[in-house]
């Protein structure tokens, strides 16, 4: 059950990553608060493999094609669904942009049930139905309102990024030939080595002055940093344990962190509407724990 665990904590991490990438980005481009989140990510991931490496001696990782299409796959689609996020995040508050994203829940079990071999019980399916129902209130939707097109788009767009980086994390993590957790944390630190690389050349080439505004805000840059790497080695360990769609549902009582930040640190209402789909995640929460 240590799967359980590990998701609470990287969904505990990511709601106040979230919050504060939301408060970043009143300031800082979309690039630039992308960038944030891996900006001393790499030195923190690089701690945790070597303190685990004192704790329990293992082999070097033997690292294949399979293995780097993953890690690229993966890097590049969580820098796409960090920064669909961020754009949500300057069209709505920041409860909406959050709650949106998390429609990667069951597009992981769709996906995942289709081309990369995840096994859901009856009971795990009706879990993430659940979560999903819950995510569209607390989106902010209704049936009873046009919705803002381009809103969904970005939402749906962020949710599968982060559900396709989130497979893509858990083959890897298969395919680098180590038992965990090293297997976890070395392909962590892969991916954040790679991303901190691409979004730096990028912006040192197209937005020189975001490097500038990151500097100017460096306590809370270094804040969603640190938090997103805590948050990391929580997702990545959890989904080395146990298929993507379990770990996506439970996960989403990020909502509930995600709702107390926005009202006691944010200073943002929520909807009356978001009592039930807390309700609803707190069902399908306790669905895939003890399915």
């Amino acid at each position: 059950m240590g799967w359980i665990l590990f998701t609470f904590l990287a969904a505990f991490m990511q709601a106040w990553r979230n919050a504060l990438q939301s408060k970043l980005s009143q300031s800082v481009s979309v690039s630039g608060v992308t960038l944030a989140r891996f900006i001393i990510a790499g030195p923190i991931a690089a701690l945790y493999l070597f303190l685990l490496y004192q704790w329990q001696q293992t082999e070097l990782p033997k690292l294949n094609a399979t293995f780097i299409l993953f890690i690229v796959g993966a890097s590049l689609a969580q820098i796409i669904a960090t920064a669909l996020m961020v754009k949500l995040f300057k069209l709505n508050n920041y409860a909406v942009g959050a709650g949106l994203a998390k429609s990667e829940a069951i597009v992981a079990a769709i996906l995942g049930s289709m081309f990369f071999g995840s096994q859901l019980s009856a009971l795990g399916w009706f879990g993430v139905a659940t979560g999903a129902v819950a995510v569209f209130l607390l989106s902010g939707l209704s049936f009873k309102q046009k919705p803002n097109l381009k809103t969904i788009m970005l939402g749906l767009g962020s949710g599968s990024a982060f559900a396709l980086t989130s497979l893509w994390i858990r083959e890897a993590s298969h395919n680098i030939g180590l038992p965990f957790p090293h297997s976890a944390a070395w392909v962590l630190l892969i991916v954040i080595s790679l991303q901190t690389i691409l979004l730096l050349l990028f912006i040192s080439i197209t937005q020189k002055d975001t490097l500038n505004k990151l500097w100017q805000h460096k306590k809370t840059t270094s804040a969603v940093s640190f938090c997103s790497c805590i948050g990391s080695i929580g997702w990545f360990s959890a989904m080395s344990l146990q298929y993507v769609p379990y770990v996506k549902t439970l996960g989403q009582v990020e909502v509930f962190f995600t709702i107390l930040i926005s009202i006691y640190w944010l200073k943002q209402k929520p909807k009356k509407q978001d009592m039930l789909g807390l309700l609803l995640i707190a069902v399908a929460a306790i669905l895939v724990m003890y399915d």
